[in-house]
């Protein structure tokens, strides 16, 4: 086991589900109008990518040994 809880798991796919759905709603976007973009793809994108930093630990508070009191 490598420790990783139910939560993080679940925030994990959830980010990569937002990553994939939006590149799949991007992609059909772009066929229907190629000159334009989907705002909502690129939400998705950014929502996704910001799960997935969370669910990495990448935004978890990590004091310096300065900032420990012995």
């Amino acid at each position: 086991m490598l420790g990783v809880s139910v939560g993080t798991t679940l925030e994990l796919v959830a980010a990569v589900a937002l990553i994939v759905g939006a590149i799949i709603l991007y992609r059909r976007r772009g066929r229907d109008d190629p000159r334009h973009g989907s705002q909502g793809a690129v939400l998705l994108l950014i929502v996704g990518v910001i799960m997935l930093i969370h669910g990495l630990g990448l935004l978890d508070y990590r004091p310096s040994p300065s900032e420990i009191r012995p």
